[in-house]
């Protein structure tokens, strides 16, 4: 609960970027008349949309388990990451609808110096704060955290060329640049929502761990595999911040209940080392009975003295 407690501030920190700079982007873009700006400022109210989201979905899955959510309320955060996704197609509409209206309606550009400024401090404070929500995402393994982070930076990208198109209409007179660039902007919003939709939707589906931490895993199982012990079956999943683990442990049949346990704890021990927080079950098993070697339509290989076991 503290983790998610300190989880939210940085949700609220998002949020109060998107007001100020939803306002900042809103003046530029009323003061220029530049359909970049407005398209800017569009993303800009799609981050205040998802940084409340982010902050109603980490207050979810901040909940303890209860009589009917077992397991806890992790994945809610994936919805966020889902909703910011669609929300993303939302905006890109809005600003490529404006960008053909421009095109065939063109019109110059006004207080070009105070729009670039006041749009850039604004991509500087989305930088910032994008930043600082990847890093506190990835650390605590929160995909809500993540995205809006992600999101973010699209914006900082957005503000870079919706400037540099401002900087050339000024310099050349060419106003045609100012709606390609809207335009540019709005396709690259769209591939930033369609992946935030595909990570989430893999997400909701139990996605395996990363392939650093399968092999991570994997190896740690090797290690403890010997004449009496092996293991097999071993499958991984991700649940929002939780990491999960499911392998079979073969024992001599002769292994007393204590024994095994021992064995398990050992091995516990030396993975949560590896992979901190990561919650391990395993099957017990006598290795004698053929009935232990299951097969599993997948599973992370176990490699032991370059054998899969």
């Amino acid at each position: 609960m503290e983790k998610s407690t300190n989880l939210m501030k940085y949700a609220w920190l998002s949020l109060a970027a998107a007001v100020v700079t939803i306002t900042m982007k809103m003046v530029a873009w009323r003061i220029t008349g530049s359909v970049g700006l407005l398209s800017d400022a569009a993303e800009s109210l799609i981050n205040f949309v998802a940084a409340i989201m982010a902050i109603v979905m980490l207050s979810v899955a901040a909940k303890p388990p209860d009589h009917n959510h077992h397991f806890g309320h992790d994945k809610a955060e994936y919805f966020s990451a889902a909703v910011e996704g669609i929300l993303i197609f939302v905006a890109a509409a809005l600003i490529i609808v404006a960008a053909i209206d421009r095109l065939i309606h063109p019109q110059p550009l006004e207080s070009v110096s105070a729009g670039v400024i006041i749009s850039t401090i604004a991509a500087a404070i989305n930088g910032a704060v994008g930043m600082i929500l990847i890093r506190v995402g990835k650390r605590h393994r929160s995909p809500t955290l993540v995205a809006d982070g992600k999101h973010l930076w699209t914006d900082v990208v957005t503000s870079i060329g919706v400037v540099a198109a401002i900087i050339l209409v000024a310099l050349t007179g060419w106003t045609i640049l100012d709606p390609i660039v809207a335009l540019l902007v709005g396709a690259n919003i769209i591939f930033t929502g369609t992946k935030l939709v595909w990570e989430s939707t893999q997400g909701l589906m139990d996605i395996t761990l990363p392939d650093e931490e399968n092999k991570t895993l994997a190896g740690v199982l090797a290690d403890f595999t010997n004449d009496d012990v092996s293991f097999h079956g071993l499958r991984t999943r991700v649940a929002g911040r939780n990491r999960f683990a499911i392998a079979d442990m073969l024992v001599p049949g002769d292994w007393s209940v204590q024994q095994s346990h021992d064995r398990f704890k050992e091995v516990q021990a030396a993975i949560d080392s590896a992979l901190p927080g990561i919650q391990v079950q395993f099957h017990i098993e006598p290795k004698e009975d053929p009935r232990a070697y299951g097969h599993f339509v997948t599973e992370v290989p176990i490699i032991v003295n370059d054998k899969e076991k």
